[in-house]
């Protein structure tokens, strides 16, 4: 069996994949793939330069970002970025919402008030009707 080498881009796009809270099948769609393509890319050690490209427009990252990524780089990020001024009042400040939650609800309201619209033009259209009509 061959020892990975440490310069494993599948491994690495994985990794920054899951960092990004994205599943294969998110990635898939954001490339017009499937996931079986992503999961056959993440087991590679090697891809080629505008697949990477590519991959790294959809993870939102620069592809030298996908190659000089490092687990150790970012523990070190977060242990020598993360000081107690991050907690306010004992507590850890957390956002009271959730993002998603909202532009679904903004959706919503748009939806009822496209309703409502076309609703008002369908009763214009019955009136202007019957005026002609006349």
């Amino acid at each position: 069996m061959m020892t990975p080498t440490k310069n494993h881009i599948g491994r690495k796009i994985s990794r920054i994949r899951e960092l990004r809270d994205m599943k294969q099948e998110a990635l898939a769609q954001a490339m017009g793939t499937n996931q079986q393509a992503i999961s056959l890319m993440e087991n590679s050690e090697t891809i080629d330069e505008d697949k990477l490209v590519e991959v790294a427009k959809a993870l939102g990252v620069t592809p030298e970002a996908i190659k000089n990524f490092s687990e150790e780089a970012i523990l070190n990020i977060i242990g020598n970025t993360y000081h107690d001024s991050n907690v306010i009042h004992g507590s850890a400040f957390n956002c009271n919402f959730n993002p998603l939650d909202k532009l679904i609800e903004t959706y919503e309201e748009n939806k009822k008030l496209y309703e409502r619209l076309l609703q008002n033009e369908k009763e214009k259209n019955i009136y202007l009707e019957k005026f002609l009509n006349k």
